[in-house]
């Protein structure tokens, strides 16, 4: 053990966690206390994205050989961080779904491996359930409460019962938001991820100059679909061939203000459905997680939302809002203190539903399938 180093305190569980769903591999150790505070001792996260620039957007053969290749040198690096030995370890989390399925084989059989050798339990971890409870270890903030999930591959609103207990409200019918950031910046020029490089582009842009969708505004469901407003941006660029720099600064701005207008409509609709069809408290808390969660002008226009509603928001620390291995470990650590672990067989799945008995959206051409 490191001298200086932090280590495991009277009382704390220990889990490592393992994240490996998509391109970032990430490994961190997350301590427990008996009063159920968190404890970050370190999060180790390697992007990939280099090595899927040329490609503009993340390969999933590539992002599964690039874990291999890294996977054990980040779970090193994150036990020496944290300054622990693997017997101070109560258990090890990996991300088990959803997700690339390669990706996610590496991740599992990796932890399956780590406990069967040092004979500690495994807990597979639903990613996007993992991104729903890291308020707990960031804010102390417990269920029930109103999630808004917003990630490159995931746009929900949940109703956050407990551990393992959700009720999804809306859902998007097409594109995810960081997906429709995404294939923006690839379309206008710019860097990858998306969702940073046309937050950045926005701030130098008029966003009145172009009269972008607002799509499903004013539906008594709180659905999404921003398809229909990634056409538009299409056709406007387009027709402005060859682009300038201040053409993509307007339309990254005039798109960053039509996906926020969305977000918090969607959101004021679910915040309503919560406090006035479910009567449940959870209206009172929203929380904001995933990787589009870091956007500055969506998280100030929802921000404005929940004075205007009477309700408190939290969003997690940037970091914590992308994938990582801290947001594994947490939800390990809650799973295992409720005494819930899972047998070395269990298979990784590409999907995964927080809420498996939500019916598909209408209009999602995904009828029976639910991710």
């Amino acid at each position: 053990m490191g001298a200086g180093k932090p280590s495991k305190q009277h009382g704390d569980s220990l889990v490592l966690g393992i994240e490996t769903s998509c391109d970032e591999t990430a490994a961190a150790v997350v301590g427990r206390d008996a009063a159920g505070r968190g404890r970050i001792l370190s999060n180790i996260v390697r992007s990939q994205w280099e090595k899927h620039r040329a490609y503009g957007g993340v390969v999933p053969e590539i992002a599964a050989r690039a874990h291999v290749e890294c996977l054990d040198a980040i779970i090193g690096e994150a036990m020496a961080a944290a300054g622990v030995d693997w017997d101070d370890l109560d258990g090890v989390a990996a991300t088990a779904g959803p997700g690339l399925v390669g990706g996610l084989i590496v991740g599992l059989m990796t932890a399956k491996a780590i406990a069967l050798a040092r004979g500690i339990p495994l807990i597979a971890v639903n990613h996007l359930e993992a991104h729903a409870l890291t308020v707990g270890l960031t804010d102390g903030i417990a269920p029930p409460y109103l999630l808004l999930l917003v990630s490159g591959g995931h746009t929900q609103l949940q109703l956050v019962l407990g551990v393992g207990r959700y009720e999804r409200l809306g859902t998007t019918i097409d594109d995810a938001l960081g997906e429709a950031f995404d294939k923006t910046a690839k379309l206008l020029g710019l860097g990858m991820p998306g969702g940073p490089a046309v937050e950045k582009a926005a701030a130098a842009g008029d966003a009145s100059r172009f009269a972008l969708p607002r799509p499903m505004i004013g539906r008594s469901e709180p659905h999404f679909s921003f398809a229909g407003l990634k056409t538009a941006v299409r056709q406007q660029a387009q027709a402005l061939v060859p682009l300038s720099t201040q053409d993509v600064a307007d339309l990254c701005a005039a798109f960053e203000a039509a996906v926020t207008d969305v977000v918090v409509d969607r959101t004021r609709c679910a915040v309503k459905m919560t406090r006035e069809r479910y009567d449940s408290p959870a209206w009172r808390t929203l929380v904001l997680a995933g990787g589009v969660a870091a956007n500055m002008r969506i998280k100030a226009g929802l921000t404005a939302l929940a004075a205007a509603e009477g309700c408190q928001i939290f969003v997690p620390p940037p970091a914590l809002c992308t994938d990582n291995g801290a947001m594994i470990a947490w939800a390990g650590l809650k799973h295992l203190a409720e005494g819930r672990t899972d047998p070395l067989t269990l298979p990784a799945r590409a999907r995964w539903p927080l809420d498996p008995d939500a019916v598909p959206a209408v209009g999602s051409g995904r009828l029976g399938v639910k991710v």
